[in-house]
């Protein structure tokens, strides 16, 4: 496993991370979630990532307990806050009170002392920018957070917190966590040049499209029994990516993976990668095999001449 720094920061990560969108808290088997954290950890992932709302807290206590039994210096722990916790008006958003609300009940289920990496999970037009990066800061200073994140935010939202972090000299927000992948590159725009300005790191989501990319989907109507495109969760998420021009796109990027030996989601987390102002790609993997093969891509160089070709591939329709 080969690890980057994230953003300027002096914190190592792991290239690739595992995350529990769409799997861990009740999508899968709670065994095989753990069997499948254990792997990662035993394969040199350090960074795992979560968040409050993924299925109401319960993703997090799976990945509290699963990595309880490890030292708590040896991995990178992000979790993340803004989606609705409760029926109440101040139950969601970035409130001071919701914030520091749902870090305690955060740490709480994950069973530890503090976080390494705290994301906004959303932008909140009903709170002052100020506000919420105050109490971001605050839990800092405090010690329960060691670094800050943004998350799904537009350049002018993480503009705007730039300029109000450095007016008030709080902690700089160190990562954004944006959506990555071979069909959505709208990143590459505007976000990327103005976080490579000021030192923030990119850890992308679906790098893999829900395993579209990864080549689990041979037709829009037939998807594997169990898939997430069966699951009443999932459906809607993966079934975005699932249509024909993407999986034919699919079938000629393979051909382009066996030149390389490599596996099509190995490319596509090798293409992610490639950008070095990308400091991590999330997995979702609900399986020990699929980290297994996932954690290849790590390390791998894609030569130019074949980006130029995967590139002609997903720009034509």
């Amino acid at each position: 496993m080969k690890y980057r720094r994230l953003g300027n920061s002096g914190l190592k990560v792991s290239e690739i991370s595992l995350g529990s969108w769409l799997t861990y808290g009740g999508y899968v088997d709670k065994k095989q979630a753990i069997s499948a954290i254990d792997k990662a950890y035993e394969l040199g992932i350090n960074f795992f990532d979560t968040a409050n709302i993924y299925m109401n807290g319960e993703a997090e206590r799976i990945v509290g307990e699963a990595l309880g039994k490890y030292p708590r210096e040896s991995y990178v722990l992000a979790t993340k806050v803004w989606g609705p916790m409760g029926e109440g008006p101040n139950d969601r958003g970035l409130s001071r009170k919701h914030i520091v609300e749902q870090c305690e009940a955060s740490l709480k289920r994950l069973g530890v002392d503090y976080v390494d990496v705290y994301y906004c999970h959303a932008f909140d037009p009903d709170t002052p920018l100020e506000e919420t990066l105050r109490a971001m800061d605050d839990l800092v200073r405090q010690g329960k957070v060691l670094y800050v994140g943004v998350s799904n935010w537009t350049a002018a939202q993480i503009a705007e917190a730039l300029s109000i972090v450095d007016r008030y000299f709080l902690h700089r927000i160190v990562a954004n966590q944006p959506l990555y992948n071979l069909f959505a590159r709208e990143i590459e725009k505007e976000i990327i040049p103005l976080c490579e300005r000021n030192g923030i790191g990119q850890v992308v989501y679906s790098p893999l499209a829900q395993g579209v990319l990864a080549g689990k989907y041979q037709a829009v109507d037939d998807v594997p029994a169990g898939s997430r495109a069966t699951d009443k969760h999932g459906t809607k998420t993966v079934k975005s990516w699932l249509n024909e021009e993407n999986l034919a796109k699919v079938e000629r990027l393979r051909p382009l993976a066996g030149e390389l030996g490599l596996s099509l989601a190995q490319l596509a987390l090798a293409w992610t990668l490639r950008h070095p102002n990308v400091s991590s790609a999330i997995i979702g993997a609900s399986l020990p095999e699929q980290v297994e093969d996932n954690v290849k891509a790590s390390g791998v160089t894609i030569p130019q001449e074949v980006i130029a070709r995967i590139d002609e591939i997903m720009r034509t329709p």
